[in-house]
């Protein structure tokens, strides 16, 4: 089964052509964060603007790496949210349109279920069932994955998601958008015993990031106000082990307590590096095989959205046309 995937939650425009679900045939995506970074973050109508501009190409762009044509897909999948809703509605409608001139099925995918699965088309031989941690700019979910198309939820953020704290440190340190990448890099040269931030006390699985947020804030200005010295590389090092600290052990938990012993993680966030080879530690220590995309695949991507897709047509799943964008929805524990 071919499937073209279209994402368009933020600031990628994206179409994927991929095949039974895991191999991908194309990927194409036009990136706005030159546009977007002397803003210091996304402009929603700058970014919807930018995809009616693309839309069109990145999609023909698509089939001609693939070498086929429209006529030869199977069926087509998109993102309708969470996300900004000028630019959800520009991939949504495209889609809806192409699947009623075409008369080819057409599903709804949700953007944090889709980065799930990232980690089917990096490991096509990856089944359930795994813990999975969601974790990017808007979304920090750890979800026990059951089944394809049956998980539960077990944990979300409070409040700010771990991507979201890293970009406004990085905003706050002057170190630019987008402020994950920064931070990574700027935190190699650092120093990440130098401060200890405060770690939240939620109940359960569940993350709270905004009060580590506000520390690290109201830590460094004092610095200024005092006038000492400090090193940013030393302040970035200290928070990035904070939030890692927080995801890994949770995630480690989840798994033990289970007796689930894969573990995948998904998202913007998975393309951090300390994130990564902490989890490969401690996955080792524990005897947990350890699970995460390519770095194309972990941020925002059509491949993972056609790869959802994929699933839920096999499952016989098929939205209406009347499906429409919502830039609030949460992920909610399903059952096939």
């Amino acid at each position: 089964m071919l499937v073209l995937g279209i994402e368009t939650s933020c600031d990628e425009t994206s179409a994927a052509i991929v095949e039974d679900g895991r191999k991908v045939l194309s990927n194409v995506i036009y990136s706005q964060i030159d546009i977007h970074h002397q803003f210091g973050g996304v402009v929603p109508e700058i970014a919807s603007r930018k995809h009616v501009e693309k839309i069109s190409y990145v999609v023909d762009m698509a089939f001609k790496q693939a070498g086929l044509t429209v006529d030869t897909i199977d069926g087509i999948a998109a993102t309708y949210g969470p996300g900004l809703v000028g630019s959800l509605l520009v991939g949504l409608s495209f889609a809806k349109a192409l699947s009623y001139a075409k008369k080819l099925p057409f599903v709804a995918v949700n953007h944090i279920e889709g980065h799930i699965y990232a980690n089917f088309i990096t490991y096509p031989q990856l089944t359930p069932p795994l813990i999975v941690l969601v974790v990017s700019g808007g979304h920090t979910n750890l979800i026990i994955l059951k089944d394809f198309e049956e998980y539960e939820v077990v944990g979300k953020t409070r409040d700010d998601a771990a991507g979201e704290a890293f970009d406004k440190i990085a905003r706050y340190l002057g170190l630019g958008y987008p402020g994950g990448p920064a931070i990574d890099k700027i935190a190699k040269l650092g120093d990440e015993d130098k401060y200890k931030y405060p770690i939240a006390d939620v109940d359960g699985y569940n993350f709270s990031f905004s009060g580590l947020k506000s520390a690290v804030i109201n830590h460094v200005h004092s610095l200024w106000q005092k006038k000492e010295e400090f090193k940013i590389e030393d302040v970035a090092a200290s928070f990035q082990k904070t939030v890692v600290s927080i995801l890994v052990e949770k995630t480690i938990n989840l798994s033990l307590e289970t007796n689930i012993k894969k573990i995948a993680v998904a998202g913007g966030v998975a393309a951090n590096s300390r994130l990564r080879s902490e989890f490969y530690k401690k996955c080792a220590e524990h005897n947990i095989e350890f699970f995460v995309p390519e770095f194309k695949y972990c941020t925002d991507n059509a491949a993972m959205i056609a790869s959802c897709g994929y699933f839920k047509l096999q499952k016989g799943i098929v939205s209406s046309y009347r499906e429409n964008a919502v830039p609030y929805i949460s992920l909610v524990s399903k059952k096939s």
